[in-house]
């Protein structure tokens, strides 16, 4: 609800600088198995992939796949050409001696059947030049046809940025589809029937968490992020069984308008989201961008601020910078299917214009809208500026009353060409939608014909004793979540449903809770 996110009693800790100005980085090798089945030791081919880079550091994906025959227990090998250092990888147990990096299987891992495949991932450093390696091997035999070709360009003489992150990459580049969470590349994502899919048309259910401060540190002049946005802070997710981050942003700071502090906004802000996105996906985590506070005056019913600015929550987005910020956004992130767009947090136009039909027309056309005293982003254009830019990303398209209502949605359900949309519920104790019986006759038929996440989920009571009967509905729907909020607001649950106390991790009793359900989830 409103209410809920136009609190500012947050722990403002320093974000821990990650770089410096962007750099755009992509490699892949591909080793090709030559008719070896029959081979004593297997034979294998090999994709490495440098999925981001930034001065100093990247990140890097492998996939290893063995056409030969199954085995149980592996080693793979590689040597660095310049110097390269692994800082930290996932699915293995890693050890480097000089130029020359280990990887062996983990329990869970450690068979693979003929035509079966290995996904690794790690980040690294380098000096100077960052090549690919050329030769990889399994359990001591060379991968055949291993080659090695294009190695990242790296910047002569890299700038600072004002911001208090720099982004690893001027621009994001496209993951291969990998797990639904841990390790390794985040899985590139399409909408099929009323399932969300990986590349590979396996079925993915987002089971995660929301980052605010993104959408209020910038405006109130006190950085980017509310607290660190950093691989320790992500690792501490992943502990969760997280595999969805959703990420509030701020239109004004991404447009650069004039009243936000210029350190953080426009390119500052802009490279701060890439950066932070990035390393999400590095470690195999969906993004899920959210437009959350906008420009416009409002003053009507349940109205949030009376200033124009993007300082609190509005019943719809503004044309005059939604537009601009999604065609933006779009352009940064196309051809990265492993972001989400969520094109407005939580409408309540029907509060604005008197009664629900004109409501959902607001919300689906915009333009003039009764009650409110800007032109409107209805949803439909909002899906066309994306669209306009060729980026196929999923669309989430919350409901109306904060989200919490999806009566009209199948009825209002915008043009997609790509037929990408996904209908966002949010849900907390004290919303209408919060008994099952409303679950079961509202939501549930959304489910049926479209994809639905609930963006959203929480309570003000530091409990699960609603979240917990919601998360079972949900997983009996097939249906994903994400928790309200992974911050650690000043006065824990007092000042709303925070799921932490510390940014290692260390839960609420709300938190707790939640915790305790998606650990048990696949």
């Amino acid at each position: 609800m409103d209410t809920l996110h136009n609190r500012s009693p947050r722990l403002r800790a320093a974000l821990a600088s990650m770089g410096v100005a962007a750099l755009a980085a992509s490699a892949g090798i591909v080793a090709l198995t030559t008719g070896q089945a029959a081979a004593a030791t297997p034979a294998c081919a090999v994709t490495y992939t440098v999925s981001s880079q930034w001065p100093g550091g990247f990140g890097a994906s492998i996939t290893i796949v063995n056409n030969a025959a199954a085995i149980n227990g592996w080693t793979f090998g590689f040597s660095f050409g310049a110097g390269q250092t692994v800082t930290q990888g996932w699915n293995g147990t890693w050890s480097q001696s000089g130029a020359n990096v280990t990887v062996s299987s983990l329990s869970w891992n450690a068979s693979v059947a003929t035509g079966g495949s290995i996904q690794l991932g790690f980040n690294g450093s380098w000096t100077g030049s960052n090549p690919v390696p050329s030769t990889f091997t399994l359990n001591g035999t060379t991968c055949n046809g291993a080659s090695a070709s294009g190695s990242p360009t790296p910047s002569a003489s890299p700038s600072k940025s004002a911001s208090p992150s720099a982004s690893p990459s001027s621009s994001p580049s496209a993951s291969p589809s990998g797990s639904s969470g841990g390790g390794g590349p985040a899985p590139q994502l399409h909408v099929s029937g009323n399932k969300i899919v990986t590349s590979t048309g396996a079925a993915w259910t987002p089971h995660g968490v929301d980052r605010s401060g993104g959408e209020y540190e910038c405006v109130q002049g006190y950085g980017i992020w509310d607290g660190p946005a950093d691989q320790a802070s992500i690792t501490a997710m992943k502990t969760w069984n997280v595999n969805a981050v959703r990420i509030p942003l701020n239109e004004a700071c991404w447009n650069g308008e004039s009243y936000v502090n210029s350190a953080y906004a426009g390119s500052n802000y802009i490279n701060a989201v890439k950066a932070f996105v990035n390393l999400l996906n590095s470690n195999g985590l969906v993004a899920i961008l959210d437009l959350h506070w906008t420009d416009g005056t409002y003053t009507g019913n349940s109205s949030g601020c009376s200033a124009a600015t993007a300082t609190c929550q509005k019943p719809m987005p503004d044309a005059a910078q939604a537009i601009p910020f999604w065609t933006s956004v779009a352009n940064t992130f196309k051809g990265n299917n492993a972001v989400i767009f969520d094109l407005f947090n939580e409408p309540y136009a029907s509060r604005a214009t008197g009664d629900s039909t004109s409501g959902w027309t607001c919300w689906k056309n915009g333009g003039t809208c009764n009650g409110i005293g800007y032109q409107v982003a209805g949803m439909q254009g909002m899906v066309n500026a994306v669209r306009s830019t060729g980026a196929s990303n999923v669309l989430m398209l919350g409901g109306e009353e904060y989200s919490n209502d999806l009566t009209g949605w199948l009825a209002n359900e915008p043009t997609d060409p790509d037929n990408n949309l996904v209908a966002s519920f949010h849900d907390y104790n004290f919303n209408t939608c919060a008994p099952q019986s409303c679950w079961t006759s509202q939501v549930a038929p959304v489910i049926a014909k479209v994809p639905v996440i609930a963006g959203e989920i929480g309570e003000n009571d530091c409990s699960g004793s609603f979240i917990d009967p919601l998360m079972s509905w949900l997983d009996s729907e097939h249906t994903g979540y994400l928790a309200w909020t992974w911050d650690n607001w000043s006065g824990g649950c007092s000042s709303g449903p925070t799921l932490i106390t510390d940014y290692t991790g260390t839960p609420t009793n709300f938190g707790a809770a939640y915790k305790a359900h998606i650990t048990t989830l696949p």
